[in-house]
């Protein structure tokens, strides 16, 4: 065998440790279980203890890098159902919209959020910086008018987040008419006409069930 099929060989299996080590530290963080010692993690994702330590130096940044792997994970596939939108508004509703979905659709991706609610709001990663830079196209673009889109996020991911608590309490309540109604009443908050507003969340969207990011937070 020669050194770059070893290599090859050697990097794949890294990156399946992290992957595993990843997938182990989001179940317990959807769970709530931080606090759990790094045995029992690298048991959940069947490696060695010696391997947690070619990856992370500590069970805080496993931690942290897993919370960053399910929000990027999530966001990436957002830009794919969102890509052909030319409006910034429209992408804005059919981002939150999609989002709001999310809750029910992969409920431990869900918790992993919103055990890390606070970090959500001004992330770099995932749905925060997508949602920024929405806003921000749709106020240069004329279709908002919000004097300051930082604040406007605040209040955006304060929704998102408090709409999750929401319909995890409650499981009876319709997820996506309840999204739906939020998103509207938000993208009226944001500048536009009640009229528009409410049309731009009765399109269609994409087929989120159809695409599967659950191996972000398995």
């Amino acid at each position: 065998m020669t050194g770059d099929a070893t290599g090859n060989r050697l990097a794949r299996r890294k990156a399946r440790t992290r992957a595993a080590l990843l997938r182990a530290a989001q179940a317990f963080i959807a769970a709530g279980k931080t606090t759990v010692p790094i045995l029992e993690i690298t048991q959940a994702a069947d490696v060695g203890m010696g391997s947690f330590y070619n990856h992370f130096e500590s069970k805080e940044q496993l931690f942290q890098a897993a919370v960053e792997d399910a929000l990027d994970r999530f966001g990436a596939l957002l830009d794919e159902l969102t890509a052909d939108l030319d409006d910034p508004a429209l992408a804005f509703a059919q981002s939150f919209r999609l989002s709001g979905r999310l809750h029910r659709l992969r409920p431990e991706l869900s918790r992993v959020l919103l055990n890390n609610g606070l970090r959500l709001a001004t992330s770099e990663h995932g749905l925060a910086p997508r949602a920024r830079r929405d806003i921000e196209a749709a106020v240069e673009a004329g279709r908002f008018t919000v004097r300051d889109p930082e604040l406007a996020m605040i209040t955006v991911a304060g929704a998102m987040l408090c709409l999750g608590q929401l319909l995890h309490d409650q499981p009876g309540r319709d997820a996506s008419a309840a999204t739906d109604q939020v998103a509207e009443d938000l993208l009226r908050m944001l500048g536009l006409d009640a009229d528009e507003a409410h049309e731009l969340c009765r399109r269609p969207l994409p087929d989120l069930a159809a695409d599967d990011p659950r191996d972000s937070a398995a």
